[in-house]
């Protein structure tokens, strides 16, 4: 059941990104492409021949595949509501966050490779606003750990629900800030906008303009999942606990579609924040990620 349900997960990702887009087209008064689009998208790159760079090295054709393979190494840290994780030990979610990083770190050094003063300009920015990212995600990691006094994603999900006075205000918290995450991983409005053809308002697009056919599909497919795995957390804070298998499977499934759906909403109704206004959103993770940090100290060692 546990292998089923990642599979599942493993092909919705495009699935999600078609919901995102058939809201957006709704809101705008449009029917829009099917939901399914992305996948037909997906396919014909697969098709498609690669043009490649003189002045890139293997490092640029290396780098589509150690990103979905990063990825998907870490959708196997996450645990299912009832099911649990394929791979948990103690201090799996350091070796989740680095993993995400690995995959950051790969997709920029492709774009320097190339030797595009371009390109190097959106890794520059990106690298810049995963500073932010990350930092705020450690202390979201932390927190977790010290609330639950547990050091794996599967023990610290299911010690989360414990009945504390505090921890729905922490799960708002936590919630709203890896909601931010995603929207930044994802590269989606407001810190990014993924159908933009303006220049100098690029940065994960930009940084992958020499990619073509399967990697390009590969990419495109990894910042997908990636914005599913992230889904897949907020899920896990959200969900009762007292819930049965059959239940908590049903309502993780409708958290993961309302949050897709609320990614559609933020960008129908958000314009795309300027480049030099993008840290200030970002700053907000950081800035609730240590208010919920800040309320568990107190609440623990308060009295001290």
């Amino acid at each position: 059941m546990k292998i089923i349900f990642i599979a599942l997960l493993i092909v919705s990702p495009l699935f999600f990104i078609g919901l995102i887009n058939k809201v957006k087209a709704i809101w705008a008064g449009r029917k829009g492409a099917s939901l399914l689009q992305p996948y037909y998208d997906f396919g014909k790159l697969l098709k498609k021949g690669e043009v490649i760079s003189k002045t890139t090295s293997f490092a640029f054709r290396l780098s589509p595949s150690i990103n979905v393979a990063a990825v998907l190494f870490v959708l196997l840290m996450i645990p299912i509501p009832g099911l649990g994780s394929v791979l948990h030990f103690e201090g799996d979610f350091i070796l989740f966050a680095y993993s995400l990083a690995l995959s950051k770190f790969f997709t920029v050094i492709a774009a320097l490779d190339t030797g595009s003063a371009f390109e190097g300009m959106g890794a520059s920015r990106e690298v810049t606003f995963t500073t932010i990212v990350e930092t705020a995600f450690f202390v979201v990691l932390g927190s977790l750990a010290l609330l639950t006094n547990q050091f794996s994603f599967e023990s610290i999900f299911a010690a989360i629900n414990l009945s504390l006075v505090y921890t729905p205000l922490i799960k708002i918290l936590l919630v709203v800030s890896l909601f931010i995450m995603l929207l930044a991983e994802g590269s989606r409005v407001p810190v990014d906008d993924p159908n933009t053809h303006l220049e100098l308002t690029m940065i994960h697009e930009v940084m992958i303009l020499d990619n073509s056919g399967p990697d390009l599909a590969f990419i495109q497919y990894a910042a997908a999942l990636k914005m599913t795995i992230i889904s897949v957390l907020i899920a896990n804070l959200l969900l009762p606990p007292e819930l049965i298998l059959p239940a908590a499977l049903s309502l993780f499934v409708v958290i993961l579609l309302v949050v897709f759906i609320a990614v559609g909403l933020v960008e129908s109704l958000i314009a795309r924040s300027r480049i030099s206004h993008v840290p200030q959103f970002l700053f907000l993770m950081t800035a609730l990620s240590l208010t919920a940090f800040a309320i568990i100290v107190f609440f623990l060692f308060g009295g001290i």
